[in-house]
């Protein structure tokens, strides 16, 4: 399996290099008993009509999918970390 993960909404040459990953992974690495490889794109918002495009001539077996950090934190962590107003403002110093 190869797995990206993305801090951005999903773009269409995201698609394109995930493919490239999945067949270098099948041309090197993979053994004759190995399963096929499948490439796996986390992404943090994506249109879903420009993911069909994206993927639509492409024969590996590639999937994608959209993340919220936010939902995925449970409270505990959730309070102790900054927030996006206080990341940007760090940032900009």
């Amino acid at each position: 399996m190869v797995l990206e993960l993305k801090t951005e909404k999903f773009k269409p040459e995201f698609a394109g290099k995930l493919n490239f990953y999945v067949t270098a992974v099948n041309k090197n690495m993979k053994e004759k008993q190995d399963n096929q490889t499948i490439g796996i794109l986390i992404c943090k918002d994506k249109d879903n009509v420009v993911a069909e495009y994206a993927l639509d001539d492409i024969l590996q077996p590639i999937g994608i999918a959209q993340y919220e950090f936010t939902k995925i934190l449970k409270g505990e962590f959730k309070n102790n970390l900054p927030t996006i107003e206080e990341i940007e403002q760090e940032l900009a110093k």
